[in-house]
């Protein structure tokens, strides 16, 4: 009768510190708090880890020290464009430090992120990073009890719940606006989610051009298709539009197609603008025109703040407005001549 075959020990820390060629506490410093050591000594315990399998007690860590080294982060929608290079800068930053982000997916509703939240705050996470302004009453209430750093990230307040990193909407929405009137286009509408940071950017545009404008909405997230038929609903309410705010680029380069298959010059009889200049907003034919937002800063500058708050040093600037620019191209390219 075969003997069965005995389970193999777990490696231990001090086996990562043997094969590495450190101390105890070195081999401890460089997993749980690797901005205090070389980077090649953290390199060595990296690989020693890697040869003997070793696996760290996480949660035993973390009782003991009262900090879980992660980051809870929570995005509508994880594949819309705009967000990658947040999501991308938040994780290295915080990586850099010793932390993990979990990413949750909040959609667009506040019961959603009621739900999120509470179940990923349970597993005391040491901060939250949030994309937009906390929306329920009873997650803000929760947050504060909870007495961890917070960043509201993408959008902007005077009073936010903890920390903020982003722009302001109603300013872009204003910009657009101002753009459009500079080019001369009085005959214009705007396709846009029915989220809350889109319909602001909406709010800013129409408050510029002085009255309410031919609106198509659809839920969000919007996509391609959605830019179809929303450009289809703007020229069955005006068929002699001149120029277009979408509030996406995906949302637009679906706008831009609809136009050239009705016959449409984009921009020679209609100019189309989006927003969040998209790696394709470049390359389309025609460029697009879009508004920029320079979302690795946010996800650097958000990661920034709850580093040093969980390391106990005072944050100057609890508010940071990064800005946006407006980035034209082929696509809003023609001049005041109307259509005939």
């Amino acid at each position: 009768m075969r003997k069965p075959t005995p389970t193999p020990k777990p490696a231990t820390l001090h086996d990562v510190a043997r094969v590495a060629g450190v101390s105890l506490i070195t081999a401890s410093r460089a997993l749980s708090n690797p901005g205090v050591v070389s980077e090649g000594t953290i390199e060595r315990v990296r690989d020693a880890v890697m040869k003997t399998g070793y696996t760290p007690n996480l949660l035993a860590g973390s009782l003991k020290s009262k900090r879980s080294m992660t980051v809870a982060g929570l995005v509508p929608v994880i594949s819309v464009p705009q967000f990658l290079p947040t999501i991308r800068a938040l994780t290295e930053t915080l990586d850099a430090q010793g932390y993990q982000l979990i990413l949750g997916q909040t959609g667009y509703a506040n019961s959603r992120e009621e739900k999120l939240l509470s179940t990923m705050i349970s597993r005391r996470p040491d901060g939250v990073v949030i994309t937009g302004l906390v929306g329920s009453q009873t997650s803000r209430d929760q947050l504060k009890r909870l007495g961890i750093p917070v960043v509201e990230m993408w959008d902007l307040s005077a009073h936010p719940l903890d920390m903020i990193v982003g722009f302001s909407h109603l300013k872009v929405g204003s910009a657009i606006g101002g753009f459009f009137l500079n080019k001369g286009w009085r005959r214009v509408g705007v396709a846009t989610g029915d989220d809350h940071r889109a319909m602001t950017r909406r709010e800013g545009f129409c408050a510029v051009i002085g009255r309410e404008v031919p609106t198509a909405i659809v839920p969000a997230p919007s996509n391609l298709e959605m830019g179809r038929r929303a450009m289809a609903q703007l020229l069955a309410q005006d068929p002699k539009l001149e120029a277009v705010y979408c509030s996406s680029d995906e949302f637009a380069l679906g706008a831009i197609i609809e136009a050239q298959a009705r016959g449409l010059r984009v921009p020679g009889d209609i100019a189309i603008c989006g927003f969040g200049d998209a790696d394709f907003a470049a390359h389309l034919m025609p460029s697009l025109t879009t508004v920029q937002v320079d979302g690795a800063a946010i996800g650097r500058r958000a990661a920034q703040l709850i580093i040093d708050r969980c390391a106990g040093r005072a944050v100057k600037e609890p508010i940071i407005d990064v800005g946006f620019r407006i980035v034209e191209r082929d696509s809003t390219g023609a001049s005041a001549a109307r259509r005939k």
